[in-house]
């Protein structure tokens, strides 16, 4: 995991959990990767995850 500030490729969606006070985007990164950020501050960078992590992260919140 890695924070970087170049997003002109990258096409955020707003998470579904996402509420008023804590927003959250993903974008999809060539080749598998997702990049996360904090939609009220996207100028501040977001954090890259590589394609393994994210899934886990992603399968532990749906067991929950």
């Amino acid at each position: 995991m890695y924070l970087s500030t170049d997003s002109a490729e990258l096409n955020f969606r707003k998470s579904s959990y996402s509420n008023p006070n804590n927003c959250v985007e993903v974008a999809d990164v060539p080749g598998g990767d997702a990049a996360v950020r904090d939609s009220m501050n996207p100028l501040e960078g977001h954090l890259i995850v590589s394609g393994q992590e994210w899934g886990a992260l992603l399968n532990a919140v749906r067991r929950r």
